[in-house]
């Protein structure tokens, strides 16, 4: 009897040895044809309540503006960019088209939307890529925030209209390699000099930092003491931003780290509404609302793939949804999703109404996330093995949510900012610290 040995990489020459370990890989929608994977994006069913009759029509409108052009122009390509770190510049016309850069803000180019209508633009964006939704935040939420809250006219005048129309961008730097959760300890100084003002220091984790037009700095003057803002624009001399490598989430958002020395910054773009830490508030107020929305609308996406999937993929000659299990892991997901929603536009009616406490806002936005997790964590449960590729959305998600639980005040943070204000206790420093927090 001859026996003959299947051939191996050692017995391939050079030449060939490059393309037999660089095959392509196979289209996922040929590897595993059983299931649609999220490039092509699944009907929205995750609005068991109805929430939609709560909605203005001009904020139906919106939603729904927002949902086609995600899943049109978004879904098809996020996992690739994703997958690579990069940042999608195509789309950004697309996303202007939306006209939801500016949210809440009037006049200046900017659509003036209630904040339950720039809140559910961004679930929208955010149930399909949470990183879109991510640039969409800082760009808008805070930087184009904070010149139109703390801005002079001539500020407002100069710089909104075309942040507006995303034909510039911005990103917002407060966070320092030092100072996270305990920002208002900033170490980047001001110092005042003849027209102007010199900034040096250093920030991290500055989302859409490395591609920013206008960058909004905030820096301890050297004068008062008290921490002041900026507008910084790209290319001054003395500035650079290199991206942060290596993340596991929000891949596609381009966070960096920020360097100034010796930065000129002239009198015209001194902020004159940020005279302390506390005027940053009034902004963090609205932010924290808006973010609040990002895992709403992931936990929503993570749904609408899990529903979908559950039908398509079968094993023991039957659906997966046909498992009792399955089923009542995917009713645990959705009422979640419910809940989520219900706090957030309650949120959002407080701050419309003038009643919304700082609590409040962290609280929302603590306990959304905290339920967001536990969706994310069940939907990749029911996706078995397609529940660790990101072709398939919840484990893209899944990574996405981590940065989001952190940032704007990590769960536990804002767990304490909503305890001060029940208890009239601040417990965020050891006891007998002699520096009070000014959170």
């Amino acid at each position: 009897m001859t026996f003959t040995r299947s051939k191996t990489p050692d017995d391939i020459d050079e030449s060939s040895r490059s393309s037999y370990f660089n095959s392509p890989p196979l289209d996922v929608s040929l590897a595993f044809p059983q299931a649609t994977p999220a490039s092509t994006f699944p009907p929205c069913a995750s609005d068991y309540f109805q929430f939609d009759d709560l909605l203005t029509p001009e904020e139906r409108a919106i939603r729904i503006k927002v949902r086609q052009c995600m899943e049109k122009e978004v879904a098809p390509v996020m996992t690739e960019y994703w997958e690579k770190a990069k940042f999608p510049f195509h789309v950004v016309p697309k996303l202007a088209a939306l006209r939801i850069a500016g949210g809440t803000i009037k006049g200046y180019g900017c659509p003036g939307l209630s904040l339950t209508g720039s809140a559910i633009a961004m679930a929208e964006v955010a149930r399909v890529d949470a990183s879109c939704s991510t640039f969409i935040l800082v760009h808008s939420s805070l930087a184009m925030l904070t010149i139109a809250l703390c801005g002079s006219e001539a500020q407002k005048q100069k710089y909104l209209p075309s942040l507006a129309q995303l034909s510039t961008i911005a990103c917002w730097a407060l966070t320092e390699p030092d100072y996270g959760s305990d920002a208002s300890s900033l170490k980047t100084i001001a110092t005042k000099v003849q027209g102007g003002w010199i900034i040096d220091g250093q920030k991290r984790w500055i989302g859409n930092s490395t591609f920013a037009d206008v960058l909004v700095i905030f820096a301890r003057n050297t004068s008062t003491n008290q921490i002041n803002g900026y507008i910084v624009k790209k290319d001054s001399p003395g500035l650079t931003s290199t991206k942060i490598e290596n993340k596991i989430g929000l891949r596609i958002v381009q966070n960096g780290d920020i360097l100034l020395k010796q930065v000129f910054v002239p009198d015209e773009d001194r902020l004159p509404g940020v005279n302390s830490f506390q005027d940053t508030s009034k902004v963090l107020a609205v932010s924290r609302v808006i973010v609040s929305w990002q895992p709403i609308g992931i936990s929503m996406g993570i749904y609408d793939m899990c529903h979908r999937y559950l039908k398509e993929r079968k094993q023991f000659g039957a659906p997966l949804a046909a498992f009792q299990i399955n089923q009542q892991k995917l009713v645990h997901m959705l009422g979640n999703v419910q809940a989520m929603i219900l706090v957030g536009w309650r949120l959002c009616k407080l701050y419309e109404n003038g009643k919304m406490t700082p609590g409040h806002a962290s609280m929302a936005k603590a306990w959304i996330t905290l339920r967001a997790r536990e969706t994310a964590a069940i939907g990749r449960e029911l996706l078995g093995g397609n529940g660790i590729l990101a072709d398939f959305l919840v484990a893209k998600a899944f990574c996405d949510l981590e940065p989001i639980y952190t940032y704007e005040g990590t769960y536990d943070i804002n767990t304490l900012v909503t305890g001060r204000e029940v208890t009239g206790v601040a417990s965020f420093k050891p006891a007998g610290s002699s520096k009070h927090s000014r959170l």
